[in-house]
């Protein structure tokens, strides 16, 4: 049993994978090590120039974001400092996902060049980006980070600043101590705990990216191979809409239960209850998934009709018909890999004033 003191200096994980179904991870994880360090390196004493300007700001304790919102997380000293946040919320120290708004430079980035050309050379769409800071002592618990790896198109990417023997990383009972000025990746959807038993803070500058196929060239062989490629969920540009087909896109439909959730286990939407009301609607100069009456994520349109939240990957789309002398058919997917799962809907067009 935990005693007071074990349980304030116990860090809350980002995101928890709960009851995620293993099956399609297998074949993709099985064969590849939980971490890998890339063929990357950067100037420590220009990083801590920046960090050291920076720690005249407020670290902030974490944020958490779940599929039901943000939260604050525990007590402890455990801080961070979002460089890209969604919206650019200098206060937002979650990881983000599914959202209303993109992902955006926050106002403490013009504050770090060398910071900025370091975000500038890694060959992939940027996610969120922060400074964290792990005081002596702090510890987090064994925990997974939902869907944050290749197969669901996100790669946490880690370059330690300020480190210390006793800060480590423990991961799939392996334990790491990554040196300053190295670029590591992880598998955070595997068990892993942090600790710092050290009298010095240490400092990571965490970066959360899309993977693409020139990010992968800096990874070791064994991940350069055609069929992890084929497992990895890659980025994709966003599509210009015409007025047209946006127009075509607004219609109505009874959703899943769960759907809305990123955090919902691989496939659970199949047999959730349709229990929603969804609308697509065009709300200001963009698309909007409405749910029971309000707006919840917008959509950017990846091509033919199919649509990514704002915020997310192509773990889960919406596609719609965009003849608009068919019968609108709204069809949800989600994507682990090279899985895919596929639900359609029938929906009702909505009438345009």
């Amino acid at each position: 049993m935990m005693t007071s003191a074990a349980l304030m200096n116990t860090l809350p994980p980002d995101q928890s994978t709960g009851d995620l179904d293993p099956w399609p991870l297998a074949p993709i994880l099985a064969r590849l090590p939980a971490t890998a360090r890339l063929s990357l390196g950067f100037d420590v004493a220009r990083m801590l120039a920046d960090v050291s300007a920076l720690r005249e700001r407020e670290w902030s304790k974490p944020t958490i974001l779940t599929g039901e919102g943000v939260s604050r997380g525990a007590d402890v000293d455990w801080r961070k400092l979002p460089l890209r946040s969604i919206g650019g919320d200098p206060d937002r120290t979650d990881p983000g996902g599914p959202s209303l708004e993109e992902f955006a430079d926050t106002p403490w980035l013009r504050e770090a060049p060398y910071l900025a050309e370091v975000l500038a050379r890694i060959p992939a769409p940027l996610r969120c980006v922060r400074l964290q800071s792990l005081g002596p002592g702090a510890a987090s618990p064994v925990h997974n980070d939902t869907k944050h790896s290749l197969p669901w198109g996100i790669v946490r990417l880690h370059v330690p600043i300020v480190t210390t023997p006793g800060a480590i990383l423990t991961i799939q009972e392996e334990t790491h101590r990554w040196q300053p000025g190295e670029v590591w990746y992880a598998d955070f959807t595997r068990p892993h705990l942090v600790r710092n038993s050290d009298p010095v803070t240490r400092i990571h500058l965490v970066i959360d990216c899309h993977p693409t196929p020139e990010l992968l060239q800096l990874f070791p062989a064994e991940f350069r191979s055609p069929a992890v490629a084929a497992s990895t969920l890659f980025a994709a540009p966003a599509v210009r809409l015409s007025l047209a087909e946006r127009d075509a896109c607004r219609c109505s439909f009874q959703m899943p239960s769960s759907f809305h959730s990123f955090e919902e286990p691989d496939g659970a939407f199949l047999t959730a209850p349709r229990t929603r009301r969804a609308a697509i609607d065009v709300r200001g100069d963009r698309l909007v998934l409405v749910i029971d009456g309000e707006p919840a994520f917008s959509l950017v349109h990846v091509g033919e009709g199919e649509f990514r939240f704002a915020g997310w990957t192509l773990e889960r789309t919406v596609q719609v018909t965009l003849d608009p002398t068919r019968a609108p058919v709204v069809t949800l997917r989600s994507r682990v890999g090279d899985q895919t799962r596929v639900l359609d809907l029938p929906a009702e067009r909505a009438r345009l004033s």
